[in-house]
């Protein structure tokens, strides 16, 4: 296998030379940027990355400068790219990236694997591409596309699946100075030719001579995988609490979904007018008025929010709160979640 999987090499380096998209954080190989951009890419679409890798660039160009960012500038850098915990754990790798390695990522790849938010594709995404060192980045992409040239049956829900695709592909690498643009070859091909959903672009890949899916005709077989368990789904109830120009904001709980970022007030729980009053109360908003806002949704990795929300103006904003106006909001970064009611938020400041 790992021989009729060599054949792919040279052709898969020659295409990437010829076709590879220009990217930022392929303008040279720092590893500060690869990480980065790494990070950035994790569950998220390139041509949404770009902006922000080009802005978090800009504010932030090295290791120190992240490691001592204050939280909500980091947060607003990172707003709307959601999973904000990837970003919370790359300041945790910068600071002790500046404390023990003097502000350099380590080359070393189980270092790499200790510092946290790094996993083995990140970690084998670092070494090979700026380093030049031969360690597999296996996602998703590249999962696929080596279930389809092999015509795996395995299922891709399987940890030791990616083990064993690692391995294979790193008996294949390249000499050093070609390690970077094969692990790159092989994320580009997945992203533009060997897609995810609908049929595979197989006419414009470099490698279907060598692919036993496409040479068998069952691209649609391949990758097998067995479905996900479905989403938890949760019921939120939001407040836009306004009061003298000024709306209630609150910081979420250090550990779990969205931990440590503001939000608007909210509860975990499916309110109606009479019950969302009561819960005022009970909080200390004593409400002069109380409006029901449109229902929203809005889908994490592993539950979706149905919620609802109330336009609330209130005599005064309990201590408990903190009391931003415009421009105060516009400061913080809001998770995506909560930012689906800010039209509404900001008429309310308004009126």
């Amino acid at each position: 296998m790992t021989q009729s999987l060599q054949e792919i090499q040279k052709p898969l380096l020659q295409w990437y030379a010829a076709h590879a998209r220009a990217l930022p954080w392929r303008e040279n190989t720092d590893p500060y940027r690869v990480w980065v951009s790494e990070i950035m890419l994790q569950q998220t679409r390139v041509d949404t990355v770009i902006g922000y890798f080009n802005r978090f660039m800009q504010a932030l160009p090295d290791v120190q400068a992240l490691s001592r960012c204050p939280q909500d500038t980091l947060y607003k850098l990172w707003e709307g790219l959601g999973y904000y915990s990837r970003v919370r754990n790359l300041q945790k790798a910068a600071q002790i990236v500046a404390d023990q390695y003097g502000g350099h990522l380590p080359e070393n790849y189980e270092a790499l694997l200790k510092l946290p938010g790094i996993g083995a594709y990140t970690a084998g995404a670092i070494a090979s591409i700026a380093f030049e060192q031969k360690h597999a980045a296996v996602d998703g992409n590249v999962l696929r596309i080596l279930a389809r040239i092999t015509a795996d049956p395995g299922d891709l829900n399987n940890p030791g699946l990616r083990r064993r695709y690692g391995q294979m592909l790193e008996a294949i690498y390249p000499a050093r100075g070609q390690r970077g643009a094969f692990t790159q070859s092989l994320m580009e091909l997945g992203a533009t030719v060997c897609l995810p959903n609908g049929r595979p672009l197989c006419e414009n890949c470099p490698v279907s001579a060598y692919c036993q899916a496409f040479l068998e005709d069952m691209t649609d077989a391949f990758p097998v995988k067995t479905p996900r368990r479905a989403k938890q789904e949760q019921a939120i109830t939001v407040f836009l609490i306004c009061c003298a120009g000024k709306i209630a904001l609150m910081r979420r709980p250090e550990k779990g979904l969205l931990s440590g970022m503001w939000s608007f007030v909210h509860t975990q729980e499916a309110l109606d007018a009479q019950s969302a009053t009561r819960w005022l109360d009970r909080h200390g908003v004593h409400a002069d008025q109380i409006t029901p806002l449109p229902a929203r949704r809005h889908i994490f990795t592993h539950v979706i929010w149905h919620m609802n929300g109330f336009a609330v103006a209130a005599p005064q904003i309990p201590d408990a709160f903190m009391a931003a106006d415009e421009a105060a909001l516009a400061r913080c970064a809001l998770p995506t979640a909560f930012a689906k009611y800010l039209p509404e938020a900001l008429l309310a400041l308004r009126s």
